[in-house]
């Protein structure tokens, strides 16, 4: 991440002030909490305004990966906030598993009325979400169930971008300041590609293969038994070296995969979208 400028370090302070007052006013508030770096910032800002006013829910279901779940518990216990998990069965959601367009839609919809649930028997009424000023450049149908709930976007709405957000957590001292971005593991698939526990299990192991291996932003997409590694194209020199080549090869194929491929593209969010006009 490069340095900001002056001028751009006082906008992401002002911004900073605006999202602590929106948050102030709110009273009682219960964040979406991944571990993700916008997620983690927007509940340390939370529990800094709010104190124990702040609540964190965490989700677990399958396209959750065990290690963002213990990083969140870890978070949560180190600063003293509190946070309940709940489990959530995306695979029953009615049409998920056929993975249309559409998906996130209908998981964010079942996943936020599950919060909404959850917070309410604490008194909480109001949710709030991790999304930033940058999201708007990617298809996020997910966004459409945000706002039929009313859950809340402050980071959004106070204007805060992705590098800002990058930089105030290293301000504020946040290990998740230069985490990699994550989605949903759900988000691997190519639409139409029916979405089961066994495959998601499958992309789990193969990127935490390649996160052992100490690349730095990986997806592993699925088409059919094929394998789409995306990695940064600075680091394709390493990939291809042999023997990365023959324990990646071996230990996808292990798992399910026939295939495995890299994307000579390199790594981009929402790489999958790509297709959509051709559906």
């Amino acid at each position: 991440m490069m340095e900001p400028r002056p001028f751009e370090r006082e906008n992401a302070y002002k911004k900073l002030e605006i999202l602590k007052n929106d948050l102030k006013n709110l009273e009682k508030i219960a964040v979406a909490y991944s571990s993700g770096v916008d997620s983690t910032f927007l509940l340390k800002v939370s529990h800094e305004a709010l104190k124990h006013e702040a609540l964190a829910i965490t989700v677990h279901s399958h396209s959750f990966p065990e290690r963002e779940l213990r990083e969140a518990r870890e978070f949560c216990g180190q600063e003293g906030i509190r946070q309940i998990v709940c489990d959530f069965d995306e695979l029953a959601v009615p049409g998920f598993c056929e993975n249309p367009p559409n998906r996130c839609y209908l998981c964010k919809k079942a996943l936020f009325q599950k919060i909404q649930e959850t917070a309410g028997k604490h008194g909480i009424f109001q949710i709030a979400e991790g999304s930033n000023a940058d999201d708007e450049r990617d298809y996020r149908p997910g966004m459409k169930a945000i706002a039929e709930l009313e859950i809340l976007s402050p980071l959004k709405k106070a204007g805060l971008t992705k590098e800002e957000i990058r930089f105030l957590s290293r301000e504020y001292g946040l290990s998740t300041w230069d985490k990699p971005s994550f989605a949903c593991l759900s988000s691997r698939f190519a639409y139409g590609e029916s979405i089961t526990r066994e495959k998601l299990r499958m992309v789990e192991e193969a990127e935490l293969l390649l996160w052992k291996l100490g690349f730095t932003q990986v997806r592993v997409r699925v088409h059919g038994t094929l394998a789409r590694i995306e990695i940064p194209k600075e680091e394709f020199n390493r990939l291809i070296c042999e023997e990365n080549i023959a324990q990646i090869t071996a230990e996808l194929k292990q798992n399910g995969f026939s295939y495995v491929t890299m994307d000579l593209a390199g790594y981009r969010m929402g790489s999958m979208n790509e297709t959509l006009q051709a559906l």
